[in-house]
């Protein structure tokens, strides 16, 4: 079974889950040839360990908190910010909170 995304056109909802993030999943919202758009759900305390992209990619924190460490420091996102890394920068995520986040991923051509 393929897992549904969204079609041209459609309206996807990135609006904080609230009360429901504590038993939303991740998800990937939209999938193409050039672009990948997921909503991260991370309970607090979970740890990505250090890893890289296949493209440039966004990070924008749509709720709750996370340490966010790249290019030699550690940075905490907050609802409502984002970063951007080139493509196949080293990074790792330490989440403070439960959280939701918004990653994108842009593949080269």
């Amino acid at each position: 079974m393929s897992i549904p995304h969204a079609n041209p056109g459609e309206m996807i909802d990135v609006r904080p889950l609230g009360q429901a993030l504590a038993t939303a999943r991740t998800s990937t919202l939209l999938k193409t040839g050039r672009v990948e758009v997921i909503r991260l759900v991370l309970p607090a305390g979970k740890e990505l360990a250090e890893h890289k992209a296949p493209g440039e990619i966004t990070v924008h924190c749509l709720e709750g908190r996370i340490a966010f460490t790249a290019r030699g420091k550690t940075e905490d996102l907050t609802a409502g910010q984002m970063l951007y890394l080139t493509a196949g920068e080293q990074h790792a995520i330490k989440c403070l909170e439960d959280a939701s986040i918004l990653l994108t991923i842009l593949f080269a051509a």
